[in-house]
């Protein structure tokens, strides 16, 4: 198992509410202008690069079966749901 190495960088919040990301974290997730990000709090911050589709395009063919089974778990439970708040 390959060990992860944390990288950690400061920065400041504007008075516009702005965050500039540093340019080592921007490089490493590629993250350039237009990018999506996604902030999740829980206990803590946390910052997500989102890719787009065309960066995911392939990336579940391996794993297909497990993907459609997935989706239509969710719809099932998405269906389960409606009926429910009917």
């Amino acid at each position: 198992m390959v060990p992860r190495t944390r990288t950690r960088q400061t920065a400041t919040v504007t008075s516009k509410s702005m965050v500039a990301i540093p340019s080592k974290i921007r490089k490493k997730y590629n993250i350039r202008q237009g990018s999506k990000v996604e902030f999740e709090a829980d206990g803590g911050l946390l910052l997500v690069p989102l890719k787009t589709l065309r960066e995911l395009r392939g990336a579940g063919r391996d794993n297909s079966k497990a993907l459609i089974a997935g989706v239509k778990e969710l719809e099932r439970e998405h269906r389960e749901e409606a009926k429910r708040m009917a």
